[in-house]
């Protein structure tokens, strides 16, 4: 039994077996930012339904379905703000919104928050969770690929750390693009992280696959990953991190800018009669 109060103060990772649950962007951002305090990001809008596609539904009817059910406009949120008394600008997917599917708002939210970066002059961290491309567009949403890989490289051409946190899940073309183009590859404990998933792997090989495959441990041992960190320690990783990778000196605890007292101390008040 997990209390929700409980649950939320440990970031929706379960107090006894350390499962990690779903944590949405916002969420995450909350819990990342110093005091929770950060600025969205703006996103350049894409044509909406290009192809005009329709399945049992048709895409604008699943889009407003999303948005109704996550409160957001799409699947990724941009956002600037500190951590760690860090500037950093930071993305993050969420799988709730149609699975993350990476389509061209996706593309464009990726591309906005590395010319933020090169504006402000900060590191972007990214926060992948998706099943991959969206469907409903198409060859358009595998053109994202190329776009967000040039993003990545106009961060590396203005010499800005570029650091990626993948999350569960993490699958399709978007661990073949910007997912796994980071400085440094991070994953949160036992994520999935995969380009075709175990079941369609098993099915084609006719094999059993070993136990934990694709999963984050075993990208950490097979050479993939650089860490695998824990969901509540994670933001003191990634300040260490980066201030490491732009030479700043390292984090102090408790580092706040000292109150402005309006009034004059009492010690001071008397010293002055």
């Amino acid at each position: 039994m997990l209390f929700h109060r409980e649950l939320a103060e440990s970031l929706n990772v379960c107090s006894n077996c350390q499962h990690h649950m779903a944590f949405s962007p916002r969420e995450r951002f909350h819990a990342l930012f110093d005091n929770g305090i950060f600025v969205e990001v703006a996103v350049p809008e894409p044509t909406v339904d290009p192809l005009q596609f329709r399945d049992q539904k048709k895409y604008p009817e699943r889009l407003k379905q999303a948005q109704k059910a996550t409160s957001e406009k799409e699947a990724m949120l941009v956002a600037e703000g500190e951590i760690g008394r860090t500037p950093i600008v930071a993305a993050a997917q969420d799988f709730s919104f149609m699975a993350g599917s990476m389509g061209m708002y996706v593309g464009n939210a990726i591309i906005a928050a590395a010319e933020r970066s090169i504006e402000l002059k900060r590191p972007l961290v990214l926060f992948s969770a998706a099943g991959g491309a969206r469907m409903q567009e198409g060859i358009l949403s595998l053109m994202q690929m190329p776009r967000t890989t040039v993003a990545v490289e106009m961060l590396r051409d203005a010499g800005l750390p570029y650091i990626v946190v993948l999350t569960h899940p993490t699958t399709g073309g978007v661990t073949a693009s910007y997912a796994m183009l980071g400085d440094v590859q991070i994953a949160e404990p036992n994520a999935l992280i995969c380009f075709a998933g175990p079941r369609v792997i098993e099915q084609t090989i006719r094999e059993k696959l070993p136990e934990g495959f694709q999963r984050a441990e075993y990208h950490l041992d097979h050479g993939m990953l650089d860490r695998d960190t824990p969901r509540r320690t994670m933001k003191h990783e990634l300040v260490t991190i980066i201030r490491m990778l732009t030479g700043q000196s390292p984090a102090v605890a408790g580092d706040l800018p000292a109150p402005q007292d309006s009034d004059p101390a009492p010690e001071k008040a008397e010293a002055a009669e």
